[in-house]
């Protein structure tokens, strides 16, 4: 490959990369390019690590013929179990010298059994294995083996000429800082919708991070916590993050299966919102939730038992109103969520459960809203609540038995 056409190929690449378009189409392009030129390119695979709660990194492999480059995600859980698999690896040899690049042609330094995934690829027909390890900079690495790791095999008898060598050598830098720049966008949405919900992630990421600025919102507003959770704390400690994991699993999928936006966990408590286009679907919404995550919690309920661990349920509170939604805190720690006293009345609400035992209370202003499509609402009574001026007719869904 000529100087020229190089050049012309990285800046396609980098062009490519700045308009978006998604890793797969970006490195065939690449792969089919310098195969156009000569190189004999049997198949390139590409891999990095990638913050994220369940996915531990991401791979793409591309075998010449094919019409898609295959991207896999490699979950954390499918990861751990293939630690002997890691260290049979060329990239494992590599993170352990600490070198860059390993290289094993047939007829030269390839030794069967040296590494198994060599040993799959040239039974298929490969001649040349070049394995590559570029690491990242000090202070912006997740982990030590935060890294790219990629490998390109060739077929034919030579596999790879030195000039072809030196153009991989030359491409593989572009490669890590395309794929990297990828990676942060992408870690960093992960990331904010995780630990902000998918809504407030976003707005975050659009440029909302201002201290102090909020916007008026009118949403139904879902509170929950934990029935006898201290004492499952005091008594069995080492089971609580567990438990707590279950209890949130089956409420945040619930709550994300409405259209809901889950915006923190308080302790054992859950605080979500589902905002008001039209306030009786709204409400809907908030009570298909609701049973979906009591029917849910019926069914951990029964197989943590099964397992002798311990089990509890949770009490709901449902309200509707105006609160104020962005970010609140100090100059240095924010917090995107909502506040306001139509917050502090859901949560009261929750509380409330326990004295009527009912699993799920919902209030007046929310059976208002949510009348015209739930019948099934059946009123309480009235309570005076907590902090709240004036007592209040109190509802339930006639499906939620007693707690």
């Amino acid at each position: 490959m000529e100087a020229a056409e190089l050049l012309e190929a990285q800046e396609s690449l980098i062009a490519g990369a700045l308009a978006g378009v998604d890793d797969g189409r970006l490195l065939r392009g690449l792969y089919e390019r310098l195969c156009a030129s000569g190189i004999p390119l049997w198949r390139v695979m590409v891999g990095m690590e990638e913050l994220h709660p369940l996915v531990e990194g991401r791979s793409a492999t591309w075998l010449r013929g094919d019409a898609e480059t295959v991207m896999k995600p490699f979950h954390r859980a499918e990861w751990n179990a293939r630690e002997e698999e890691w260290q049979r690896s060329p990239y494992y040899r590599l993170h352990m010298d600490k070198e860059t690049r390993l290289r094993r042609r047939r007829g030269d330094n390839y030794r069967q059994g040296e590494f198994p995934i060599v040993d799959e690829l040239f039974a298929k027909g490969g001649a040349d294995y070049i394995a590559y390890r570029l690491p990242y900079a000090a202070g912006t690495q997740s982990s030590d083996t935060d890294c790219l790791f990629a490998s390109w095999a060739a077929d034919g008898a030579e596999g790879f000429s030195d000039a072809d060598l030196a153009v991989i050598d030359r491409f593989m830098p572009v490669v890590s800082l395309v794929l990297r720049s990828r990676s942060v966008v992408r870690s960093a949405e992960n990331l904010m919708t995780t630990y902000l919900g998918k809504d407030a992630g976003k707005r975050v990421l659009c440029g909302q991070i201002e201290r102090g600025r909020t916007e008026r919102l009118n949403a139904a507003i879902w509170f929950s916590d934990l029935a006898g959770f201290s004492r499952i704390a005091d008594t069995e400690p080492d089971k609580i993050v567990p438990l707590l994991n279950d209890y949130a699993d089956c409420q945040v999928a619930a709550i994300h299966a409405q259209g809901g936006q889950v915006l923190k966990f308080i302790g054992d408590g859950i605080l979500a919102i589902f905002p008001i286009d039209d306030p009786a679907a709204a409400c809907k919404r908030a009570l298909g939730a609701a049973e979906a995550a009591l029917a849910g919690q019926a069914g951990l309920n029964k197989r943590r038992a099964g397992q002798g661990l311990p089990v509890t349920r949770f009490y709901l509170g449902l309200h509707v109103g105006e609160v104020l939604y962005g970010n609140i805190g100090s100059s240095d720690r924010l917090d995107f969520t909502v506040v306001g006293p139509a917050v502090n009345e859901a949560s009261r609400i929750a509380a409330l459960c326990r004295s009527v035992e009912r699993d799920l209370v919902v209030s007046a202003a929310f059976a208002g809203a949510a009348r015209k499509l739930e019948p099934r609402l059946l009123s309480l009574g009235r309570f005076a609540l907590r902090g709240v001026a004036r007592a209040q007719e109190m509802f339930t869904l006639d499906t939620a038995g007693p707690a």
